[in-house]
């Protein structure tokens, strides 16, 4: 039997969070604060006792483990655990960062790179943003297996594309500045689509809808169609980072010298999302050299938040990575995450020659101690919210504290 998901469903228990730790007071502390914030908590010491619950049929909609523990640790743990269950989220904590470890976690389905001490608020909104992952991705699970069978209901589908095809009538771009410190120049501004169609406003929904639609490579021109349009108006010098859906890979429109992205690609960096869709994509470096023979750079984002960023590095061999805002929030009150931010910023830009852009930068505190950990490109609320047009240096520099 392979692996598999969907145990909410069948078990009352899946709402349950499985502790890991060795560590009879830090366990004990972690125990207390899962508890009263509202979670149902399963402490185990050791993994060999996290597995069994598992081997048994239990259930959990996140995993904490430990890293450093005897007989089996928590990267062990994380690989065993993927055969049993593809979908269950696994937070990996230690007080003994590594840059090696913390790639080994991520690339075995890692949801989150923890150091300890964690915060109590911190660990609670981590579990917590792991448990809601868990459900939809379930949910999503289950909603493919329904379409793949037939089952969607036709006038739910019916019902859906007139709706799409308002939202695209109203799509609209903000954009938000990618900026360098302490040189104070805009780099570039990332591409975030909008609509003003009410009922499906955000990215996320957008997107969702195209997919269950067959609709993505749809939505995608219509997205690069405006960008386009919108980059005759940006600062000439400034890169536009575009997102691509990872199926989008898939549309020979893409790849069409006279499309009109295509005519601006050596400004234009491709930043591919939903990467975990990769693995159905043939030929897929064939693709990527493609769009680079075409002048396009390529970006990945969320380096350090899961999986798909550090699995798919390799497939993609990108010119930019972003670091995750997980790793950036409070980054000036941890000298743990400080320094493997350092480190990760160290391999990316001397080893590799990769840009790196730290996204959700919100204070002065985390924008300085980032200078100080050699990174250079910045991106977050502390500088501009997405929004319409591009603006320049002076107006986000003019307000911005020093």
């Amino acid at each position: 039997m392979g692996p598999h998901s969907g145990g909410a469903s069948r078990n009352k228990k899946a709402n349950e969070v499985l502790l890991v730790d060795d560590d009879d007071g830090v366990r004990k502390v972690m125990l207390k604060v899962l508890t009263r914030a509202g979670l149902k908590v399963e402490p185990v010491s050791r993994a060999a006792e996290a597995l069994e619950l598992l081997k048994r049929g239990r259930r959990f909609e996140c995993i904490v483990t430990d890293l450093m523990m005897p007989e089996m640790d928590g990267l062990q743990l994380l690989r065993f655990v993927r055969q049993l269950d593809l979908d269950v989220p696994i937070v990996v904590v230690t007080g003994r960062p590594t840059l090696e470890s913390a790639v080994t976690a991520m690339e075995h389905g890692g949801f989150r790179y923890l150091t300890k001490p964690v915060d109590n608020q911190r660990l609670i909104e981590v579990v917590q943003e792991a448990a809601t992952q868990y459900r939809i991705s379930v949910l999503k699970r289950k909603a493919l297996e329904i379409c793949e069978a037939g089952g969607w209901l036709l006038q739910d589908v019916e019902d859906l594309e007139p709706r799409f095809d308002r939202a695209l009538e109203q799509l609209w771009i903000a954009y938000q500045p990618i900026v360098t410190w302490p040189g104070q120049k805009v780099f570039g501004y990332e591409a975030l689509v909008r609509s003003l169609d009410p009922d499906l406003p955000t990215p996320g929904m957008l997107f969702d809808a195209a997919e269950r639609l067959g609709r993505v490579q749809d939505l995608g021109e219509r997205i690069r169609d405006a960008v386009a349009e919108n980059a005759a108006t940006a600062p000439p010098d400034a890169l536009v980072f575009a997102n691509v859906h990872a199926l989008d890979l898939t549309n020979d429109r893409l790849y069409e010298r006279d499309s009109a992205l295509a005519k601006i690609a050596d400004r234009v960096v491709l930043e591919v999302t939903e990467r975990a869709s990769l693995h159905r994509i043939d030929d897929l470096k064939d693709r990527i050299r493609a769009l680079r023979d075409l002048g396009y750079r390529i970006a990945v984002d969320d380096l350090g938040a899961g999986y798909s960023g550090l699995s798919s590095f390799s497939q993609l061999e990108p010119d930019v990575v972003k670091l995750d805002m997980s790793l950036i929030r409070d980054i000036d009150g941890s000298s743990s995450k400080a320094s493997l931010v350092r480190s990760m910023i160290s391999v990316c830009k001397q080893d590799l020659g990769v840009r790196v852009v730290c996204e959700g930068v919100e204070t002065v505190g985390e924008r300085d101690t980032l200078a100080r950990v050699g990174a250079d490109l910045l991106q977050g609320y502390l500088f501009a919210k997405p929004d319409r047009g591009f603006r320049n240096d002076a107006s986000i520099f003019a307000t911005r504290p020093t």
